[in-house]
Order: C-alpha cells, then structure tokens, then sequence
C-alpha cells in the first residue's frame, strides 16, 4: 500500500465492543474505583458514545457522583456536549441534583452554557421547580435574563411550567 492510498478503515471486534458497552453501563450504574483503575490504564476520559454522550454526561446524569468526582480527576471536559449540544451541568439541573450541580461548578462547567435551543442549566432548574438549585444558580452567577431560542427566560418558562416556587424566585430577581 503506497502513502497516498486511503487506509481501509479497521474492523472493530466483538470483544472491544463488549468492553465499550461494558464501560458505558458502568458510567450509569457507577464504580468509582472501576474508573479510577481504567482510567489509570489509559481509558480517554472523555470517551464519547454513539450520540455524543461522554462518561461524564452519562455519570452525572444518573447521579454517579463518586464517578464524576474520579472523571474530573482525570481530565473529563464538564463542558463537553453530546450529538445534540446538550451538558452535563444542564443534565444534572433537569434531574434536580443540587450536589452534582455544585460539584460540575466546582470543575469548570460554565454555569450559563447553553444547548443549541439557548436553554441553560438554570432554564431547566427553574422549568421543574429546582428551588434550591435555582438559588444556588443565581448565586454562582447565572444570568435570568437570558432567553432560550422562542425569546424566554428561565422565569418565563417557569411560569409557563407552572413552576410557581421558581417563578416567584426568578421574579424577585429580575430588573422590571
């Protein structure tokens, strides 16, 4: 095969995609130490799955916090979307995890990312009435006069949720 050949693309085997399943599941399900030790052995910390979905996006999502704490030791990006632009802080705001929320702020996550719909982490706390997450949000400096792509606050579309503990929160907050 010359240089300027295309390299035919390597066959995966059955045996990597078992161990690729394998470490995705323990993302969701969490073994801290599991992480530790492969992660030690030179397993990419922000490994992606078929959607986009990194370790991380998946750890925090399913509240694996001993997990998320050992990925961000070992380098894991908490600003890394998935397929469809969304973050792990904005994950863990939506499943109401004030604790992974503080530790996501704590490693770098920037607390008004937004996905590609302009919805950001304090969006989603205050659309599911995430009181103290809401607080905690605004207190690190989230912006509630931000608006997603229809032209809403967080407020907005606490209100719109019927979110009444956000909404009147967000209200007090706002500049009219």
């Amino acid at each position: 095969m010359s240089e300027n050949e295309p390299q035919k693309p390597r066959e995966i085997d059955e045996e990597t995609i078992q161990l690729a399943t394998e470490i995705f599941n323990m993302a969701r399900v969490g073994d801290a130490e599991k992480f530790r030790e492969w992660l030690g052995h030179g397993l990419p910390p922000n490994m992606c799955n078929h959607k986009g979905d990194s370790l991380l996006m998946l750890a925090s999502y399913h509240g694996q916090f001993d997990t998320v704490k050992v990925l961000l030791e070992h380098g894991a990006d908490p600003e890394m979307r998935n397929d469809n632009g969304q973050n792990p802080l904005a994950g863990a705001a939506f499943k109401g995890d004030l604790a992974m929320v503080r530790l996501l702020l704590e490693n770098g996550a920037d607390v008004n990312g937004s996905a590609p719909d302009g919805k950001t982490a304090l969006m989603f706390a205050a659309m599911f009435d995430h009181v103290e997450i809401t607080r905690y949000l605004l207190e690190q400096g989230a912006d509630p006069e931000l608006r997603e792509s229809r032209g809403m606050t967080a407020g907005e579309l606490a209100q719109g949720m019927g979110a009444e503990q956000t909404t009147a929160l967000l209200g007090a907050t706002r500049a009219d």
